[in-house]
């Protein structure tokens, strides 16, 4: 009985070597499909080209209602100091179409937490009693600029995120400014554009805000959310000192505004 149990073992033993060398072959014969790139795979875009794509089909499909949106569309005006220097935008198209605009949005809000605190976020909730109940509202506080002494700020409100975000883009681009730059610092005596030419203040509600020039290689030394208004304005090394309620950054963001402008206003 043993010899039989051995032989039928070794038996088995040859069939499953047998079988692995007649599938083995044919596997090693299988190709792999290997997929063709398709267009969409082979332009994988990112964020922004898609953001660009868009911003360049809306101006293609505008139709100006001011007399110098149809100058800008046609080509005439190719300079936004022009526009700046006489008046005001108001088609915010006029700003995409002759700058290159870089956003960031503004953290003016808070999250939900226990005991008060919560993380700083860029939507402002607010709500409305009415008889269907709690009607919710979204503020939005946006900054836009080119890096190159063009700024603007806006601020939207919806009743969802999304809507607010455009409204707030659509007014920073219609409140888009001038900022005069320089190198103001006793510490510095280069003439490149790197901070501001002297010292401004600027004041909304109980935020007060005072901007000092900076010598070369200080850095932003300002509050977080006043620092992404520095870097779209191009300005690159700067001192500030602040009093009041700065914990309400929707008035402090205004002031900060507010001493850019006085940079070109003349004292009498």
């Amino acid at each position: 009985m043993a010899r039989k149990w051995q032989k039928t073992e070794v038996s088995e033993k040859v069939k499953e070597e047998e079988k692995r060398k007649v599938i083995e072959p044919e596997e090693s014969k299988v190709e792999i499909p290997v997929l063709e790139e398709t267009e969409e795979v082979r332009r994988r875009k990112t964020y922004e080209e898609r953001q660009q794509e868009e911003k360049e089909r809306e101006l293609d499909s505008w139709v100006p209602k001011t007399e110098i949106g149809r100058q800008v569309k046609e080509g005439k005006i190719k300079d936004i100091d022009e526009i700046l220097d006489k008046g005001k935008i108001l088609e915010y198209q006029i700003a995409d179409k002759l700058l290159n605009l870089k956003n960031d949005l503004i953290a003016i809000g808070q999250a939900k937490g226990k005991f008060g605190g919560g993380k700083a976020r860029v939507w402002r909730q607010t709500q409305k009693k009415s008889s269907e109940g709690n009607v919710p509202h979204f503020g939005c506080l946006a900054i836009v600029g080119d890096l190159n002494g063009h700024i603007g700020l806006g601020y939207g409100k919806s009743k969802e995120t999304l809507p607010a975000k455009e409204k707030a883009l659509r007014s920073a681009k219609i409140n888009i400014i001038k900022i005069k730059r320089g190198c103001g610092s006793f510490d510095c005596v280069c003439s490149e554009s790197h901070s501001i030419p002297y010292t401004v203040k600027g004041k909304t509600g109980s935020a007060k805000i005072v901007l000092m020039p900076a010598p070369k290689g200080t850095g932003l030394v300002i509050d977080d959310e006043c620092k992404k208004i520095m870097k779209l304005a191009g300005i690159k090394d700067i001192y500030s000192r602040t009093f009041g309620q700065t914990r309400t950054k929707i008035n402090l963001i205004k002031a900060c505004v507010e001493a850019l402008k006085n940079i070109s206003k003349i004292k009498k």
